[in-house]
């Protein structure tokens, strides 16, 4: 049976990690709660004080298809390399250096969105077709590929 899941990040600064990933993946921030024109009009009804309401984000993807990412504030800042990590299809069906080109210009935008070039590992025939490792803004690892 399959299960519908969601990517949970724990993180210093929701919004602004949200607002990344936004950019790197084509989502958007989820809409508030039925009657409520913004996150923060909710927020205030429900009562949440002001230095609590970036204690959470979430993004969906538009199209409903892929996982819901929710980024929850913890006080502890990441300490070693994630076990997991997302793969970022930026060149799917490229080869060779079309491929790499695609996945330079994709890490070139997210290094302006914030992330951090971490290293380039060049293609390898025949099972590798090569791949650029960056970090989020707040050093989470992820690979385009």
């Amino acid at each position: 049976m399959a299960r519908d899941i969601q990517i949970t990040f724990d993180c210093a600064d929701p919004a602004a990690l949200a607002a990344f990933w936004a950019e790197a993946l084509g989502y958007r921030v989820q809409e508030p709660p039925a009657g409520f024109e913004s996150w923060e009009q909710a927020l205030e009804a429900m009562g949440v004080p002001p230095e609590r309401r970036n204690d959470a984000s979430a993004l969906v993807d538009p199209e409903g298809v892929a996982p819901r990412l929710f980024f929850q504030r913890v006080p502890e800042r990441k300490q070693a390399k994630n076990r997991v990590h997302l793969d970022v299809r930026a060149a799917p069906g490229l080869e060779g250096e079309a491929r790499m080109a695609a996945l330079e210009a994709a890490a070139e935008r997210l290094v302006s969105h914030g992330a951090t070039r971490l290293e380039r590992h060049e293609p390898a025939p025949p099972l590798g077709a090569g791949h650029i490792v960056l970090a989020d803004p707040e050093g989470n690892e992820f690979c385009l590929d």
